[in-house]
């Protein structure tokens, strides 16, 4: 039998802790280290490991609309 195949949501640096704590707590999701080359500034190329959700695809969408609905929240953005 094939394992069904996981996907990883990148947690943008600054997302707070409690909205973390809040996806993982809400959808069956894994908090894993996701190495990333950053393309930015004064980084540009660098590896960082970065926070990310890991889960089936369907969950890490629901979790990826619910993580930006939290975050506009949290800052007060419409």
């Amino acid at each position: 039998m094939a394992e069904e195949e996981l996907y990883d949501l990148v947690i943008p640096p600054g997302v707070p802790r409690s909205v973390i704590r809040d996806i993982i707590g809400k959808y069956d999701v894994e908090l894993v280290d996701s190495p990333q080359r950053l393309s930015f500034a004064n980084m540009d190329g660098d590896m960082r490991n970065l926070l990310a959700f890991r889960g089936k695809l369907d969950v890490i969408q629901k979790a990826e609309k619910d993580m930006v609905t939290q975050v506009k929240d949290f800052i007060g953005s419409d």
